[in-house]
């Protein structure tokens, strides 16, 4: 089944569950989040570069608004809800709309230890770079997308994520991320003391 629905092309991947600030200015998506606003819908966003603009975007579902402007603009806060794929665009709106359908994923559910690996992976990382983290819920049947929502893992890897459409692909690419991504820095932070101690162990 198929709708109509107002697409903005941004250089954002959003995911499901995500929340991302978003600074509107343009006429025409002033005029999107107007309707959206009005008529307590939803909008595509979907990821656009010089490459073009993909097939398949997140709906954005304004949450809050956190400013309005005289001049128009506003500062919202949306967040990532259903996929869709685009099937044709089509026009006769100020802003841009197409016809869209659902992206469904394929019913698999991932194993628990796959879900409580992915977890100590996120752990890890956290531990790496010395913050405190927010955990998702062990439970959660889209749990891939709640850490691709807390890890910048950049927009073609959110993106590759937001077009599988089987949970425990996702979170074997996004276990493999956190582990790579925690790698990365403890490497990094190893070369720092290295380089401090001039490879002598000693500081100086």
């Amino acid at each position: 089944m198929t709708e109509e629905l107002g697409v903005f092309p941004l250089g954002i991947v959003l995911v499901p569950t995500e929340r991302v600030p978003l600074h509107i200015f343009e006429p025409r998506y002033q005029d999107l989040v107007s309707d959206c606003l009005d008529h307590d819908r939803e909008f595509g966003l979907i990821f656009e570069d010089d490459d073009g603009m993909r097939s398949v975007g997140t709906r954005a579902s304004v949450v809050d608004v956190i400013d309005r402007f005289d001049d128009g603009r506003l500062n919202i806060a949306v967040e990532g809800r259903d996929r869709f794929r685009v099937i044709t665009e089509t026009s006769g709106r100020t802003f841009r709309t197409a016809h869209v359908e659902r992206v469904e994923d394929d019913g698999r559910v991932s194993e628990r230890p796959a879900r409580e690996r992915a977890l100590e992976l996120y752990r890890a990382l956290g531990r790496a770079v010395e913050t405190e983290i927010e955990e998702p819920d062990t439970d959660s049947g889209v749990l891939s997308f709640e850490l691709a929502a807390r890890v910048d893992f950049g927009t073609e890897r959110k993106q590759e994520l937001l077009e599988l459409c089987s949970e425990p692909d996702r979170l074997d690419v996004v276990s493999k991320l956190l582990e790579r991504a925690a790698e990365a820095i403890t490497l990094e932070q190893a070369l720092s003391r290295r380089a401090s101690t001039n490879g002598s162990g000693l500081n100086h």
